[in-house]
């Protein structure tokens, strides 16, 4: 039994496939609701920053998490998804940072899970199960 559990590659794609694949998820709903990009480029425009960066979020939302997923570069995937985060926190979710949510857990815990799970990826490297270990 202990050799079962003994097995990091297997963790790293386990581990790769749930940030990528959900991180996804998120990209794909931007690409078939265009007026969310707008919504992120006229937050952008508010701060003054170009609103062009916006499209920056499907770098982190689609390419990076394919990245992830594959094993291609998957240690700049995790970074550029770290990034992506760290962004939405500060854009989106910059009033929640000491809330708590209806269930006394982290109003952010989602996206908290996001930005360390794609840290770890960074760290960590693709392992073997992946197109091309890194």
């Amino acid at each position: 039994m202990s050799r079962l559990l003994h097995h990091d590659d297997l963790g790293k794609l386990l581990l790769r496939l749930a940030v990528g694949g959900l991180i996804l998820l998120h990209g794909i709903d931007k690409l078939l609701n265009p007026a969310s990009i707008t919504d992120i480029g006229n937050m952008l425009d508010a701060m003054g920053v170009p609103v062009f960066l916006a499209y920056g979020v499907l770098i982190g939302e689609i390419v990076a998490p394919l990245m992830v997923i594959l094993g291609w570069q998957a240690r700049i995937g995790g970074l550029l998804i770290a990034g992506n985060m760290l962004v939405a926190f500060v854009l989106v979710h910059h009033d929640e940072w000491l809330a708590l949510n209806a269930q006394g857990g982290w109003a952010l815990e989602l996206q908290g899970l996001f930005l360390i799970g794609a840290l770890a990826i960074a760290f960590m490297g693709s392992g073997r199960l992946a197109m091309h270990p890194d």
